[in-house]
């Protein structure tokens, strides 16, 4: 059966084709999310706890920095005075199955795009489409990068910061499964998300809501919401949310050359 022209599908055609891309990628996402089911030592133990335990690397690595500049063990963390709990029948079962659907979704993560991929590129011109072959590339590569910022940078100090705040010495912290989960869930998302920030500038620019003149005059506000962002990611300290604001601010400078060479392409097509 010969495909149909894209320019002459009607829009219960095209739903029809997102259906199946969804569905697809649907799929890709539960095997690797049953893979994931199967193994619970190392999604718990492992991934999960990780952080929770004094012995992580990046509280290692803060102690061997702590002693690099002559603050003794000032950064050095001996142990967490927490324990971990579920308080509901089904709460360990229900964790279970939601955090294997999330590592499913990061695992997978550059099929989805694929997929979406897929869908969206019978619609571009051939050269556009030349000129965009490494977005699979580029955007997993993203994603991975900002999810392992965010799990070994963002959630550790997140844990470290509310594990050992104290109102007083009489309240006891035994915190819920599900808050551990949320806090490395939403720290590790979040950042994965927020470092597509150059992807999504790129597919802005390209169709002509955003411009890197529109980029760079609105440097400033971009930065507080940058601020707000990580303020919400993040535990209620600057630390932490300058942490985040940083390289979300570098990869808003990448953006905007992005934007000026995208602009520059276009023009240069015009005048041609």
């Amino acid at each position: 059966m010969a495909k149909k022209d894209p320019n002459e599908m009607s829009f219960l055609d095209h739903l029809e084709i997102l259906r199946r891309h969804l569905i697809r990628a649907v799929l890709a996402v539960l095997i690797v999310a049953a893979i994931m089911f199967s193994l619970p030592g190392f999604v718990y133990d492992t991934l999960i706890f990780g952080p929770t335990d004094p012995g992580f690397m990046t509280y290692k690595g803060l102690c061997n920095l702590s002693k690099a500049i002559g603050m003794d063990e000032g950064l050095c963390i001996e142990s967490f005075n927490f324990k971990i709990q579920s308080r509901t029948l089904a709460g360990q079962f229900s964790s279970h199955i939601w955090v294997s659907i999330t590592l499913g979704f990061i695992v997978a993560f550059p099929y989805v795009i694929y997929e979406l991929w897929k869908f969206v590129s019978p619609g571009l011109h051939q050269n556009e489409r030349k000129n965009s072959r490494g977005f699979i590339v580029v955007s997993s590569l993203l994603f991975f990068l900002g999810v392992l910022f965010g799990y070994f940078i963002i959630c550790p100090l997140s844990i470290n910061f509310l594990a050992n705040y104290f109102v007083s010495k009489s309240v006891e912290n035994n915190f819920d499964l599900d808050s551990i989960v949320g806090i490395v869930r939403a720290c590790s998302l979040a950042s994965g998300l927020l470092f597509e920030l150059p992807i999504i500038i790129y597919f802005l620019t390209k169709i002509g809501l955003v411009t890197p003149e529109f980029l760079k005059k609105n440097r400033k506000v971009a930065l507080v919401l940058i601020l707000i962002v990580s303020a919400i990611i993040t535990p209620p300290d600057l630390a932490s949310q300058i942490v985040v604001a940083i390289p979300v601010m570098i990869l808003y400078e990448i953006s905007i050359i992005i934007s000026k060479r995208i602009v520059k392409k276009e023009q240069k097509k015009t005048l041609s």
